[in-house]
């Protein structure tokens, strides 16, 4: 799958639909035919999938010892609450309220792609993780990308 990119603003209508923007709808063409996947993020925030991406994920939980207390809890908490998400006719998705409420996420939206996914912050939430960035970000990014052993353009 190709990587997404964008961020769009966004509202949820009283029944917490809300209509993919078509910016982002142009770049998930198999959204109308496969669905989408949302969850819990690992902070608080949610996560929409590709079906793709969602089985992708799967694959990789399922070679984990599920005997393994920690792998079992991981398992628990990243696929609990993951809800298959249908647009409707008009391209709207219901987004659902036990995952809504673990976010914090009231009628006010923003989407911002991520390499394969997209979160869905809370907008206050999302302005204050932006507004938070650390004061030097050339020096995370050193610490991020700066020990990888191979050149961006290779």
């Amino acid at each position: 799958m190709p990587h997404l990119t964008g961020e769009f603003e966004c509202k949820l209508d009283t029944k917490g639909r809300m209509m993919i923007p078509a910016g982002l709808k142009k770049q998930l063409p198999e959204a109308d035919g496969e669905g989408l996947m949302i969850n819990r993020g690992l902070e608080k925030y949610l996560v929409i999938y590709t079906k793709s991406e969602w089985d992708k994920r799967l694959d990789e939980l399922s070679k984990l010892n599920e005997y393994d207390r920690q792998n079992l809890r991981f398992i628990r908490y990243f696929t609990g609450g993951a809800t298959a998400l249908m647009p409707d006719a008009a391209g709207r998705v219901l987004l659902p309220k036990g995952l809504l409420e673990f976010a914090g996420i009231g009628s006010d939206v923003v989407l911002t792609c991520v390499l394969n996914k997209i979160e869905v912050w809370d907008k206050a939430a999302y302005t204050d993780m932006i507004n938070n960035e650390p004061d030097n970000f050339a020096e995370l990014a050193e610490a991020v990308m700066g020990s990888k052993a191979r050149r961006i353009d290779e």
